[in-house]
């Protein structure tokens, strides 16, 4: 196995690291004072339906104007920012409670829609769409679907190690972990990824573990593009990130590979999928049934999956139109923990990461 690049870091190499956590980390600040700052969203116009979109603009909003042309159904749609991941919509969802503005709400990731069924604020909506999606992938009432998901996967930089997992453990059994990285886990992917960890190893056992971490020297970065980029560009060995973020750096021709994150015990995967959800009292529910379909459909789950993203498909679809990469994906989504349990843990945890970062 070549270890080569695996030195303690020059001086150079620890400014550097400093330095972008820094720019990234007052972007974060920037993008959470722009959400809480905005105004309320539009009244409803009649006939028109409007949707919150969480999932990143380049990949949603084709196939949402595709779904305007074809059915003639307008669209007011409104999208999150970078910065904060789903936490602005879903904020806005709560603020708007006995007063919804919106009828559909497109989620990137579960604990966002998981806090948002505690608070009543989703509507059961069971149609053609739900009935094709794996039990393990949507509420059993119907408040809420899963579709076209993503993987917490390692991204290796094969320039540094061979992409195995037995290279994987010698990496981590150094004393030393300052050639890996992991985005903050207060929002995102990273913060369901903690929220597992939490529900599997208990609180005690994720604290230890995220303390060790820490007191090894491993970098927190801001957001899983930028642990994409510090295993990219070789400042780190390997890191946590998303399968989407991985793509990124292997469509840009980067040495990197991915293995999929495996919980210790079970060996489970951890994949996190999209959601749809209808909001209670929303003024256009015969539209947003429609919307809610047609997100759900096989074709929208291949047209998704033959994006840059890769995403998953999680109903069932013609293989023949899937990549040899996204088959792969779909074996090891299949092998995913059940999000649903995390609802016990998911404020917990989030209590415990907003101590942990923001006091």
């Amino acid at each position: 196995m070549n270890q080569q690049g695996l030195q303690p870091p020059s001086k150079s190499h620890s400014l550097f690291i400093t330095a972008i956590t820094l720019i990234a980390g007052l972007c974060i600040v920037a993008g959470l004072i722009y959400v809480f700052q905005q105004p309320p969203a539009p009244k409803p116009v009649q006939g028109e339906l409007t949707v919150y979109c969480a999932h990143d603009s380049v990949y949603s909003e084709p196939i949402l104007k595709q779904f305007e042309k074809e059915t003639g159904i307008k669209l007011n749609i409104r999208f999150d920012t970078e910065a904060t991941k789903s936490l602005g919509l879903t904020e806005s969802l709560i603020r708007e409670k006995d007063n919804p503005r919106c009828d559909v709400f497109w989620n990137n990731e579960i604990l966002g829609t998981l806090d948002l069924q505690s608070k009543g604020i989703l509507e059961p909506y069971k149609g053609q769409g739900y009935e094709r999606i794996p039990a393990a992938f949507k509420h059993p009432d119907g408040l809420w679907t899963g579709f076209a998901a993503r993987l917490r996967v390692w991204i290796i930089n094969t320039n540094l190690i061979t992409a195995t997992p037995q290279a994987l453990d010698v990496i981590m059994e150094k004393e030393n972990l300052d050639r890996v990285t992991i985005a903050k886990p207060l929002y995102g992917t990273t913060r369901t990824h903690y929220t597992v960890l939490w529900q599997t190893l208990g609180e005690d056992g994720l604290k230890d573990w995220h303390e060790e971490m820490k007191s090894r020297g491993m970098i927190i970065a801001q957001s899983n593009g930028q642990t994409k980029n510090l295993v990219a560009q070789a400042n780190c060995t390997i890191g946590w990130t998303d399968t989407d973020d991985f793509f990124v750096a292997k469509d840009e021709g980067r040495a990197v590979e991915m293995l999929p994150y495996r919980l210790e015990d079970s060996e489970q995967t951890i994949c996190i999928p999209n959601t749809v959800m209808m909001i209670n009292g929303c003024p256009q529910p015969e539209l947003a049934k429609k919307l809610i379909d047609y997100l759900l459909s096989e074709r929208i789950e291949i047209q998704l999956s033959q994006s840059t993203a890769r995403q998953i498909p999680l109903g069932p679809v013609d293989e023949e139109q899937l990549s040899d990469e996204v088959k792969q994906l779909k074996v090891w989504a299949s092998e995913g923990y059940p999000l649903m349990q995390l609802e016990p843990a998911r404020q917990a945890a989030l209590n415990w990461l907003k101590a942990e970062y923001l006091q």
